[in-house]
């Protein structure tokens, strides 16, 4: 079992900067694959970002490349998103997650299916 909590959201101007983390529990953080998804209001699920255990590959959605990145801090149980060159197109919940069926970045790593634990989410509003 892995519990996921969220932090650092709030309200940023049009090409600011935000840092959320994401804290796990359990002792077997080290071996899960954790990614980041958002949602809008009135939209799907969308893949943010994702990193596997051992930090060696990440995967980004493209609207994304460049301006976020990802990563991880097992010694410390949490994950991280910096967020820079933010747009107001940004704003929705950001939720933390992670797989223990991901070992490798595929495709796949994309799909919200594959994660089995889900932490609360977090608030991030970009005015412009």
């Amino acid at each position: 079992q892995v519990q996921l909590v969220e932090s650092g959201g709030g309200l940023v101007r049009a090409g600011g900067s935000l840092r959320l983390s994401c804290a796990a529990s359990g002792r077997t953080f080290s071996s899960y694959a954790m990614g980041w998804f958002r949602q809008a209001p009135g939209k799907e699920r969308e893949f943010v970002a994702t990193i596997i255990w051992s930090a060696a590959s990440t995967l980004y959605a493209d609207s994304m490349k460049g301006r976020f990145t990802i990563s991880r801090d097992n010694a410390r149980n949490t994950v991280y998103l910096q967020m820079n060159s933010l747009k107001p197109e940004d704003t929705a919940v950001y939720y933390c997650a992670a797989s223990s069926s991901i070992s490798q970045i595929t495709i796949a790593a994309k799909s919200p299916d594959r994660y089995n634990y889900w932490g609360q989410g977090t608030q991030v509003t970009v005015s412009s």
